[in-house]
Formats: C-alpha cells, sequence, structure tokens
C-alpha cells in the first residue's frame, strides 16, 4: 500500500505507526476517510468532501491490549474496528509469548483489510449476518504442544468462513522452519492471510453462482475432485503433478482450490506491491531484454487496473528489488515468474474482484492465457 502522510507534519509513514517520528503526534488510521488522523485527545473529529463532520474513536482492541491503531464511529453498533470487528477467537494472552506474537498476527490482518476495503470486496462479519453463511471471521488459537513437543494441533486453514490461524505462525524462526521443510519460496503472515481469504472468497463469489463456477471450472479445474486425497497424494508425492508455468506455486498444483486461493493471494501481492511504488513515486529507467519497458512507472491505481497493467510494471520492478535484497545477501523479494497461464488466472481472480466490487466488466486481457 501507499505511505500515508502525517496529518500535521505531512511526513510518510509507515501503516502501522503510532506517534509520527517526526512531529510526535499521536495518529490513528481512519479506513472511513483513509488517512491517518491526530488522536490528541483520544478521540476526533475529521470531515468528509461534503463538509459533514464524523466523530471517531480508538479501536477497543487499542485500549484494552494496546493491538490496534485503527478508529471508529463513536456512532458505530460496535467499538471495534473494520478489521477487528471479525475476531471470533483471541488467544490467551497470559502465556508470555501469546501477546506479542498476537500483535504481528493482528498488524497482517490490518494490512490484509485496507486490501479488501480498497478493493471494494464485500465484507460481512458472522453478527451480521443470521445465517453465517457469508461472513468472514478469525480464530486465533496459542498452540502450546507446537513449541513443547513441536507436533501442532492446530492449523492453519479456512472453514466455512472462519479463518484459523495458530500463533507459532507469528513466530520466525519456527515459520521459517516450516516453511524450509515444505519447500516454499515465501510463507509469511500476510500471506497466509491473503491465501485463506482467498478460500473464503471463493465461497463467497463462486461456489454458489453457478455461471461463475462454470467459468473457474474453465480455468482452474474440477473442484469436485477429493479434496483431502488430493492433498494426501500431494503431501505424499505421489499426485502426479509437478510445479510448471501453469502455477504460481507447488501447493497450487495439489486441487483447484488451492489453486485459485494461491492465485488470489498472488493478486493481492501485486496491488499492493505496486500501490506501494506508486505512492512513493518510484521509477526505472528504460528496461532492456525481450521484455523492454520503456520506463516503468505506477501512475494507475493497482486496485482497479486491468491485470495486463499489472504484469507490465510488476516483470521490471520485480527485478529491481530481487537485486536490492540480493545486495542485502536476503532471499528474492519477489520469488516467482509471470507465465503467459499465470497471468490468465490471476485476470480471472482480477475481473471476478472487480464484478463483486461492482466495478462492472473489464476490458478483455490476456484471453488466450485464461
Amino acid at each position: 500500500m501507499a505511505p500515508y502522510p502525517c496529518p500535521n507534519c505531512q511526513r510518510l509513514n509507515h501503516f502501522e505507526v503510532r506517534v509520527c517520528p517526526s512531529c510526535a503526534f499521536t495518529l490513528g488510521y481512519d479506513p472511513a476517510s483513509d488517512g491517518f488522523l491526530f488522536l490528541g485527545d483520544g478521540a476526533t473529529t475529521w470531515r468528509d468532501g461534503r463538509g459533514d463532520a464524523h466523530d471517531v474513536a480508538v479501536c477497543a482492541n487499542n485500549n484494552a491490549h494496546g493491538v490496534c491503531n485503527w478508529l471508529v464511529a463513536t456512532n458505530d453498533a460496535t467499538p471495534y474496528c473494520r478489521a477487528c470487528r471479525h475476531n471470533r477467537t483471541i488467544p490467551d494472552l497470559t502465556a508470555a509469548t501469546v501477546p506479542e506474537r498476537w500483535g504481528k498476527i493482528e498488524a497482517a490482518k490490518r494490512r490484509l483489510f485496507h486490501t479488501l476495503i480498497k478493493l471494494g470486496l464485500p465484507l460481512e462479519t458472522k453478527a451480521e449476518e443470521v445465517d453465517n453463511i457469508q461472513g468472514l471471521a478469525f480464530d486465533f488459537l496459542y498452540d502450546p504442544s507446537a513449541e513443547e513437543l513441536g507436533q501442532a494441533q492446530v492449523y492453519t486453514g479456512h472453514d466455512g468462513g472462519i479463518i484459523t490461524l495458530n500463533l507459532i505462525e507469528a513466530d520466525d524462526a519456527a515459520r521459517e522452519q516450516a516453511r524450509s521443510a515444505m519447500g516454499e519460496p515465501y510463507r509469511t503472515l500476510l500471506g497466509h492471510f491473503r491465501h485463506e481469504v482467498g478460500h473464503h472468497y471463493w465461497s463467497r463469489l463462486v461456489e454458489t453462482n453457478p455461471q461463475e463456477l462454470a467459468a473457474f471450472r474453465a480455468v482452474f479445474g474440477d473442484e469436485t475432485i477429493d479434496y483431502a486425497q488430493a492433498l494426501a497424494d500431494h503431501y505424499a508425492g505421489t499426485g502426479g503433478k509437478i510445479w510448471t508455468d501453469d502455477y504460481v506455486s507447488y501447493y497450487a498444483t495439489s486441487h483447484p482450490w488451492e489453486d485459485f486461493a494461491e492465485t488470489f493471494a498472488h493478486y493481492l501481492h501485486m496491488v499492493d506491491t505496486l500501490a506501494t511504488i506508486g505512492g512513493v513515486d518510484m521509477r526505472m529507467a528504460p528496461f532492456p531484454g525481450p521484455e523492454s519497458n520503456a520506463g516503468a512507472r505506477v501512475d494507475f491505481d493497482p486496485y482497479t487496473a486491468p491485470t495486463d497493467a499489472l504484469t507490465a510494471q510488476m516483470v521490471p520492478y520485480s527485478f529491481a528489488l530481487n537485486a536490492v535484497n540480493r545486495s542485502m545477501g536476503q532471499p528474492d523479494l519477489y520469488p516467482f515468474h509471470l507465465s503467459p497461464a499465470i497471468t490468465g488466472k490471476i485476470d480471472y481472480v482480477n475481473r471476478l474482484v472487480a464484478k463483486a466490487a461492482g466495478r462492472g466488466n473489464m476490458a478483455d486481457t490476456h484471453a488466450d492465457a485464461a
């Protein structure tokens, strides 16, 4: 996402900021105005484009636990912000390592929600939906056995709009060990959220729409194949599938549901990365070679852009960012390859998001790849 200016001194700040490092203003992010506001007295008022005043206060999770820097309207039905109100279960905070880990998880979740809001995707809570079909909720669980015995009994996943996350994923060493053991090029808290919410939106936008389901199968394949068996074969190495240019990751080869979730996550990776690049007005000199670019620049809104605009900028910038990381002795920031087949799948997700957000039909891009 683009960095946000301090409302007092205009210094650009990271999304997690609470106090501006330049002027020491206490700040809070207001999703309604998509900006940071001054919190000198714990509550403040902002005026929208029509001049109407809106009173806001800090999220209840900030007052109670100090883990949120978002604001909520004082006349809202809940004291929790747009992100925290989706929590169904928070972990037992009495364990010594839990508060810090939960804080990391909440920070990653707020970035997820910022993107979902910017994309215009529907966001219902379980409390708002009587039948609980469309609502999205989170269970954050602490599993001591994951550390004591090395055998986690709580697994990260999605089921019926509920995303479960084991707090061990917030431990950098444990997460890196899991990434290495599973042969993954990329494993982060934010990546987990983007993947699991992809499952939610498949159920929310595809599963119950026959026309959309047919379009999904034309791109990703038949999801009615046995999911449990497909995953068992994948982890046992007996599934017969290999990671080719048709899939964004090896895990995506396991089942069409996982292919969609991995592709959905990758789409969110792209739009947020390009929004950040555009937010700091980063530009590149002409990028030579077969995939030449006259001069990369993100001068458009990545959250509403067609797929070809996203991929045209992602190719040169990912090379440059990977080169910077290698100069620091770090793994590639973007360890992926945008083949025509993968781009076609991303285009399907982009179109699906646009329709869900009410932006109409997006201009055709990469039809052959899809």
